[in-house]
């Protein structure tokens, strides 16, 4: 490696380039006549011109400077905080810290010969930390996702609540800071730890909370009191390209990052407060998602006749369910099963959550006037064979689902319900006819998720009286359960991952019949029950016993009293 950031002999580098055939002949002589001239930053200039490509010049500088030449996996996934180094600097230089997988830090340059970098680092550090050789465009596209600002919109209409450009810039500037940056970087780092779903940051008049969504449930962070949540929310919106000047109204962005070696798509979303703007970040694992149903927690009871309808090549499936009850995981897992390069299948989503390979997919923008219906209504001109939509909204979306599923097409949506029956008397409420929905609906999904219990701790026990007779079994028997108690493996909450408990009503001539006469919910469900369907609560309880889940988590997500 070069020492105390020696000049690159221009020469020798071309004699590199050319060995490497990375120079073309026919530039070599032009090249020659540039590193007479003494340019010093001759490298730049052969990129600049066209040349010699970036990767050729980094390999041939890292070749020539005897460092190694970065690769994909030595880029930080989240920010490396070095309080002394001033991002202007990173810039400037095209430089950026990373570290080993042994916490050893090292920086990747990409001009090795940088000789004011080289002294500024080991002013820093004492000595000049590893080196390695990237090229130029990645270096600046790391920073501008790890450190990058966003400038303020300059085209707002002026209001005297809107912040002034000095308020703008100051909260930049505190958005900047390395202690924010490092906590911004901690609490994301946190969440793909400990397989968060979702980052809550919330201010409030003398505190700000981190609130994490593991499996389901809410568990709060500690941070230290000096923390400005201004600067941490307007860091987590630099991140996510939104408009830091504006805090009046709600904003959505989004974050790209990897993180121990996983693609992670972060959807932020800012809400107003009397304390300042709410921040939520719903993290989108892309490597992690299995779309099987058995994976998903469906029994082969279930899945058999739920495939059976499934495959059906027209009518209405819907999955029905709270927020955060899976309904898309169901949808996905849906299309991936019936994904062929035979058929053509398109979705309308809000937002698209993951892209699925030979589907097209198409993003809600109700900015610009492409909501639901006016999707679904460009879309049956593209010859789909299944449509999946993210939610029936509305009843112009249920509408135009229906046509399209009496003229032959498969669709599969959700609607947000707490059973499976609730779905039809929903439909009816938004002023579907109940003719319409005997003629489509093939079937209605209802699904909760539920935390499963941590095989390495689970502690077994006799049930009492009590939860027998909720379980429905005679008080003498004697059947071991299992229950949640806490280890290292599971972070100590006794539970590690999730399934689901579903519960699946097909159509049929009796459930027909009671919608034709406009029958509430709980008539449908008890003939759906009559007819040999499972709810969910009754699949939890199989679950049960058979160790996956505890009693009381089942209790919890199906809202039943003991």
């Amino acid at each position: 490696m070069l020492e105390n950031g020696d000049r690159i002999d221009h020469q020798a580098l071309l004699d590199v380039l050319v060995e490497r055939r990375a120079l073309r002949s026919t530039d070599l002589g032009r090249a020659r006549q540039l590193a007479r001239e003494g340019h010093d930053r001759l490298s730049k200039l052969l990129v600049s011109l066209g040349w010699v490509s970036e990767q050729d010049m980094a390999a041939s500088l890292a070749a020539q400077s005897g460092c190694a030449l970065a690769t994909e996996n030595d880029y930080p996934e989240l920010a490396v905080i070095q309080p002394q180094m001033a991002l202007r600097f990173m810039r400037h230089h095209l430089l950026i810290p990373s570290r080993a997988a042994n916490e050893e830090l090292f920086v990747i340059v990409s001009d090795p010969s940088d000789r004011i970098a080289l002294d500024a680092l080991r002013f820093l550090y004492g000595s000049v930390p590893p080196v390695k050789v990237g090229l130029p465009s990645i270096i600046d596209q790391a920073i501008e996702q790890l450190y990058g600002e966003v400038e303020a919109a300059a085209d707002s209409e002026a209001d005297v609540d809107e912040p002034s450009e000095d308020d703008v810039e100051h909260l930049k500037d505190l958005a900047s800071e390395a202690p924010v940056i490092q906590l911004v970087s901690k609490i994301m780092q946190k969440a793909v730890e400990e397989a968060a779903s979702d980052i809550h940051i919330e201010p409030f008049e003398k505190a700000l909370k981190i609130r994490y969504r593991i499996d389901g449930v809410l568990t709060e962070e500690t941070v230290p009191s000096n923390y400005s949540s201004a600067a941490v929310v307007s860091r987590v919106k630099i991140m996510a390209k939104m408009d830091i000047a504006e805090r009046r109204l709600p904003q959505d962005g989004r974050i790209m990052v990897r993180s121990q070696g996983k693609t992670l798509d972060i959807r932020v979303s800012t809400l107003p407060t009397v304390h300042g703007e709410s921040v939520v970040m719903r993290v989108l694992d892309r490597d992690s998602l299995e779309l099987s149903f058995e994976a998903l927690g469906f029994t082969s009871a279930i899945l058999e006749n739920f495939k059976k309808v499934l495959e059906t090549p027209h009518g209405i499936i819907l999955v029905t369910g709270p927020t955060g009850s899976g309904k898309s995981t169901s949808l996905y897992t849906a299309i991936s099963h019936l994904n062929s390069p035979a058929v053509k299948i398109i979705t309308v989503e809000d937002p698209v959550e993951y892209q699925i390979e030979g589907v097209n997919q198409l993003p809600v923008k109700s900015a610009i006037g492409l909501d639901f219906a006016t999707a679904l209504r460009s879309i049956m001109r593209q010859d789909p064979d299944i449509i999946m939509i993210g939610e029936m909204r509305d009843v112009e979306t249920a509408k135009i689902a229906i046509q399209a599923a009496l003229t032959g097409h498969l669709v599969l949506s959700t609607l947000h319900t707490n059973s499976a029956s609730a779905g039809f008397t929903r439909l009816l409420n938004m002023g579907i006819e109940n003719y319409l929905i005997i003629s489509t609906i093939s079937g209605i999904l209802g699904q909760r998720l539920v935390r499963k219990l941590c095989l390495e701790c689970r502690e077994d026990y006799r049930p009492g009286a009590e939860q027998l007779k909720l379980m429905e079994l005679p008080e003498q028997s004697s059947l071991t359960l299992y229950r949640a108690k806490g280890c290292r493996a599971c972070g100590h909450s006794g539970y590690s991952g999730r399934t689901m408990l579903v519960e699946w009503l097909p159509m049929s001539e009796a459930i027909q019949a009671l919608i034709m006469t406009n029958a509430g919910s709980a008539e449908i469900q008890q003939k759906a029950i009559d007819e040999g369907m499972l709810t969910m609560f009754q699949d939890g309880l199989r679950k049960v016993l058979s160790g996956t889940v505890c009693i009381d988590e089942v209790l919890r997500v199906t809202q039943q009293d003991s």
